[in-house]
This record gives C-alpha cells, structure tokens and sequence, in this order.
C-alpha cells in the first residue's frame, strides 16, 4: 500500500474507523435481541435480512447520486443519516420497535456511503487500478478485525458500552467527511475529465451494464456461499462443541490475515494482472476452504479452512469492483459500483435464508455439495462477461 496518493490514505483512514465502529455492533446483534431483548431467532433474523435489503436501497441510490451531484454531498448525507441512527440506538436499544427501526436506519445509510467510497477511490487514483480498491477493502477487514476483536471484551462489561462506542466512531467517520472529504470532489472531477475515452472507444452503456450483470450472477453467488460462515457453519461449530469464544477467533484470523497478507497479494498481482485470473484462482481457493470445511470437526480444522478462505477472498473481492470500474462508462462509476455492492449486500441476505432451509429440511452434508456445485459458476460468469466488450477492429 506504499506509494498511494494522500487522497486513498484519507479513505483507508475513514473506512478503518467506521467499519471498526460498525463491527462492534453487528456480530453481536443476534445475540443482543435473542438473549436480552427476548426475541425468536427468526425475529432477529428478519430484521437482520431487512437490515441488508436496506443496505441495498442504499447502495443503488448512493452510486446513482456519485454520478448525478456532488460526491460529497452524498457521502455526508448517508454518513449523517447513519451516524444519526446510531446516536439514537445507543439512548433506545432497549426498546425493540426502536432497535429494529433503528437497525434499518443504519443499513440504508451505510449502503449509500460505500458505493461512493468505493467510487472515489477508483476516480480519484485511476492509475492505481486495483490497488485502490484493494485498499479500501484492506481497510474495511482491518476494521472487522479490530471491531470484533474489541467489541467482544466491550460487550463482556456491558451492552451499554458498544452502542456508546459504536455511535462515538460513527461520529468520528462524520466529522473526518465533514471537515476533509471537500477536496477530493474537485480531484475526483479532474481525474474524470482526464480519463475520458474518445467515442469510438467508449463501451455502451446497455452493452456495459449487461457485463456488468453477467460478471456480478457469480459475484453473488460466492456471497451467498462466503455468508454461510456467518450462519449454517457458525451454528454447526456450536453443534459440534466448538466453543463461541473459538468460533469468534476465526474472524479475527480472517480479518488480521487480510492486512498481513498484502505482501503476498502484491507478489501474485504483480506477476499476473488479469483480474479474471485472480477470480479464477480466487474461486479455486474458495472451493479449497469449503472442502476442508465440509470434513472438519475441531476448531484446528476450521482455523485452516478459515485461512484458505481469507486467502481467496483476498483475490476475489477485489478484482470485481476493479472490473466494474473498467466496464462503467462516464458519469456511471457510482452506479455500477453501487450494483457491485448491491450485489454482495443481496447474498448477505439471501445466503443465510437458503443455507438455514437446505439444513433444516436435509442436513449440512448437502449444503456443503451444493455450494461446491455453486462455486462453478463464477469460473462461467467472469469468462463470459465481456464477450461483448471487447474492443472490435475497426475500419478505417
């Protein structure tokens, strides 16, 4: 991460501080409203799912106002709008209408920040490619890894004390947008006039978004397989015996691999640029961890399927928005990146839902096959994508 503009450090600086403020928060929202509120998992769960469909919402509209006003002022909106919401949580959880409204809130405002955040860095560094995103993707697993880690030993004392935290550094992010975030619009608007193709190289928009949705149906899959981590492998570890406290640490190894495992992410991306061949090589991996999930039976085993896991992710989460920054055409960054956001917002959701049915009504033995089965299909999307992109000879 050496060597990056002022600008793209301003960001991984605002995004460490926000994702770590959110995180205190969101491993431990289940918990909260089943063990101290009294409310069915289900319950949780619902709000939870609409807690991303607002996530969602948020995505669409943040990308499509980076495009249409100013970049700013859509970034301070959302972060207002869910810095708000947190203030409030932090006076109200213990009433649970205020705690799911509230808990919605956030996610709609979250959802219209990361498209812009995401976007900036690709207009205001396009040299940087995919080294900007991987920073603010970096940024967002350090945050994960410092929040989950401090958030449980917080919540150890007192729930109290997370929302307090959780609304302080929401402020934080606030006021870093607020007080020095201005500038990057103007660079952020020089770099796009720079950057303009001539029209007879410039992609159209319908051919455009339409890679765009080829690239993302396996974008959305492996989310939809990543979040099982989080729901049908999280219960199985505790059906097995594997202690809460251990099944957390498996979170912090994958956050805290993310950051230290940059120096390998530079070496393989130095050698091979094609961001299709991080997706195809990322996926493999994927499958790898999955594989080693499905026999697993001691938190050993889960912590070395956790590892391979981190080791793919660290390939293929970053080399999707890369892509749909190449694909966007003028004034369509924000939008696109919006739907690469939206996208894995949309397996976040669903992913949990379908994981918990298939072992409800069958058992873990068949999920496990069936993502395996799944996991084919990025190899056919990222292929296929831009079959109708490419750049065509052209006569004279």
């Amino acid at each position: 991460m050496m060597g990056m503009p002022k600008s793209i450090w301003l960001l991984v600086i605002a995004t460490t501080i926000n994702v770590t403020g959110a995180s205190f928060l969101w491993p431990l929202n289940t918990i909260y409203m089943h063990n101290e509120l009294g409310r069915s998992l289900a319950f949780a769960g619902f709000i939870l799912m609409l807690n991303q469909a607002a996530s969602i919402a948020g995505n669409l509209i943040g990308g499509a106002l980076f495009d249409k006003i100013s970049a700013y002022k859509t970034i301070l909106f959302g972060t207002g709008f869910a810095m708000t919401a947190a203030v409030i949580l932090s006076l109200l959880h213990e009433n649970i209408t205020a705690y799911s409204i509230l808990l919605i809130m956030i996610g709609f405002g979250a959802g219209i920040t990361w498209p812009v955040m995401f976007a900036m860095a690709g207009s205001i560094w396009p040299e940087g490619g995919r080294r900007a995103f991987n920073a603010i993707y970096v940024a967002q697993n350090l945050g994960v890894a410092l929040g989950a880690t401090i958030g449980g030993y917080i919540a150890s004392i007192s729930f109290d004390y997370i929302f307090m935290a959780n609304a302080s550094l929401f402020l934080v992010f606030f006021l870093i947008v607020l007080f020095t975030f201005k500038p990057m619009d103007q660079e952020r608007d020089r770099q796009m006039h720079t950057t303009v193709v001539d029209q007879s190289g410039e992609v159209k928009s319908k051919t455009a978004f339409i890679a765009l949705l080829i690239l993302c149906s396996g974008f959305l899959i492996t989310w939809m397989a990543y979040s099982q981590w989080q729901s049908t492998i999280a219960s199985y570890t505790q059906d097995i015996g594997i202690p809460l406290e251990q099944y957390s640490t498996l979170w912090a190894i994958n956050g805290f691999l993310i950051v230290l495992g940059q120096p390998l992410v530079k070496w393989f991306a130095g050698r091979i640029t094609s961001q299709k061949m991080h997706i195809y090589v990322g996926n493999t991996i994927l499958i790898g961890s999955f594989a080693v999930a499905m026999v697993s039976d001691t938190f050993t085993m889960f912590a070395v399927a956790m590892v391979i896991l981190t080791i793919g992710e660290m390939l293929v989460w970053p080399a999707v928005p890369t892509l749909a920054n190449e694909l966007a055409p003028k004034n369509r960054k924000g939008f696109y990146q919006g739907m690469v956001n939206s996208i894995a917002a949309a397996g976040r959701m669903t992913g949990p839902l379908l994981g918990g049915l298939i072992v409800d009504l069958f058992n873990i033995e068949l999920l496990f096959f069936l993502l395996l089965a799944l996991l084919l299909i990025p190899y056919f999307s990222t292929h296929f994508y831009d079959k109708g992109v490419k750049p065509k000879e052209r006569s004279a």
